[in-house]
């Protein structure tokens, strides 16, 4: 499609819908959705347990990008990915509001996991609340921690073109003003 960017990276808080908006702008135009948590993340059981060193997932993402000519990638890469910054032709910045993306958080956890799981005495507790406690950070939080205040010092410095994206909006709208803006 015209117009579309091969390249495209989006960026946001945990629980903002940056995996969502991915997935329907790779499947509407035939981009490869990416996520940043499979090239951070070593597989585990369960998941999200051990961080794989950031050379390796460079190296996972420059290969993944040059099989891929055109994708779409979702998560956040500050800092560890700097080197990938000359890549990315849009990047789209979704700021969605603290209990919205704490409620979707809480329901996404729910499904993976399994209530009693994450309920107090399950396994996964402990994790599920340090979780929504450093989600819940992230308007408030330094620029050391993944953080509004780290991507907004990120998006100042990019050299592509930067979409911001604000409130709870549903993916076509989304979508709609990405090619609106």
């Amino acid at each position: 499609m015209m117009g579309v960017p091969d390249r495209i990276h989006i960026v946001g808080a945990s629980g903002s819908g940056t995996t969502s908006l991915a997935a329907e702008l790779a499947g509407r135009y035939g981009h490869r959705h990416l996520d940043t948590d499979d090239f951070y993340w070593r597989r585990t059981d369960p998941p999200f347990r051990e961080k794989r060193p950031p050379e390796e997932r460079l190296a996972s993402l420059r290969t993944t990008f040059q099989e891929a000519k055109r994708w779409v990638l979702a998560g956040s890469l500050c800092g560890w990915g700097d080197p990938l910054i000359p890549e990315f032709e849009l990047v789209v910045f979704l700021l969605v509001p603290t209990p919205v993306r704490l409620a979707r958080l809480r329901a996404r956890e729910i499904e993976r996991y399994g209530r009693q799981a994450i309920a107090p005495g399950g396994a996964l507790h402990e994790a599920h609340v340090e979780f929504l406690e450093w989600a819940g950070r992230y308007d408030t939080g330094d620029p050391e921690m993944r953080s509004r205040a780290m991507h907004e010092a990120w998006l100042a410095a990019l050299p592509c073109s930067v979409v911001r994206l604000e409130g709870d909006v549903s993916i076509v709208e989304q979508r709609e003003r990405i090619w609106a803006g």
